[in-house]
């Protein structure tokens, strides 16, 4: 584990912001966003569709913190850049795991990071670089690639945890112990065959679960005992990942399988099952995370 800070440019990193738009938005009822978008491709991208911000790397997870800073989750490391591309906190993934999932300022400064390989846990890092906290999680699979998703913690002091080939979605508390585990691949889901592997899980502030299902092309609520209470999908949805549950009720939701420049890359569905946004871009897939930023000029808020 290593933390450092830079006062020099990341300049490796950067690659130059055209004025050029990156594709497009398209949305009947005029909604219009910009966006951090992680994957094969980690940039903002504001309303006009235009990269503000860009580093040349694919990544895993990302947000905006509040400071305007952007903290992104790479395969083996996690940064905080500035908007100038300075790193600010830098954490380097464990010796004998393989790889990070996932990232998430806390609201106490520290940072909360999933590590996967042969020992899964989730991690909080102070700014300093110290490790205050080791959770141990049971993904049940030795598949490093697929043991863990975008793991959050809740307020309780919980995490939620999203385990693809578990087909679970399980609440740790602390000390490692299962106290929650929402299945997906119940007989309404279509069972295992559908592969509905869990990869976000965002809980609700009425205690419902919004997930989105990889490969089973589906976005999801569970209700508070586990059942469906709304599901998705759609020819649109193509593989969802990374995934924001918007002040509005609405969903945004990365399509990371898309194919083709027809296929949108994310989408927002509302309450009645409508999509009434969407980004494509041509030539381009992957997006694995995003996070809304703003919405016609208005600061973006939500759930992710």
């Amino acid at each position: 584990m290593e933390m450092r800070i830079f006062t020099l440019p990341f300049f490796c990193l950067v690659q130059t912001v055209f004025s050029a738009p990156f594709g497009e938005q398209i949305s009947d009822v005029g909604i219009r966003h910009s966006f951090l978008i992680t994957g094969t491709k980690t940039a903002i991208i504001d309303e006009k569709c235009e990269i503000s911000w860009e580093v040349n790397a694919k990544s895993r997870d990302g947000e905006v913190l509040p400071n305007g800073n952007v903290l992104v989750t790479f395969a083996n490391e996690v940064k905080e850049f500035t908007r100038d591309y300075k790193v600010v906190f830098h954490y380097k993934l464990a010796a004998g795991n393989k790889e990070i999932s996932t990232a998430k300022r806390l609201g106490n400064g520290n940072t909360m990071i999933a590590e996967m390989g042969d020992k899964p846990r989730i991690l909080e890092i102070t700014p300093e670089g110290k490790m205050v906290v080791e959770v141990p999680v049971k993904p049940e699979t030795s598949n490093t690639h697929m043991q863990i998703r975008m793991a959050r913690k809740l307020a309780n002091g919980n995490y939620l945890v999203p385990h693809l080939l578990a087909f679970a979605i399980k609440e740790y508390s602390p000390n490692g112990k299962i106290v929650r585990t929402i299945k997906t691949d119940l007989p309404e889901l279509g069972g295992r065959p559908k592969k509905n592997w869990p990869f976000t899980a965002i809980l609700l502030e009425d205690g419902r679960i919004m997930a989105n299902l990889t490969n089973g092309n589906k976005t999801v609520i569970f209700d508070k005992e586990g059942g469906v209470d709304w599901i998705f999908t759609s020819p649109q949805c193509a593989d969802p990942c990374g995934g924001q549950f918007l002040e509005n009720g609405n969903i945004v939701a990365c399509q990371y399988g898309s194919r083709g420049d027809a296929m949108p890359d994310a989408i927002e569905i509302n309450p009645k099952k409508e999509v009434v946004w969407q980004f494509k871009a041509a030539n381009f897939r992957g997006v694995h995370e995003i996070h809304v930023l703003t919405t016609n000029g208005k600061a973006a808020g939500g759930l992710r």
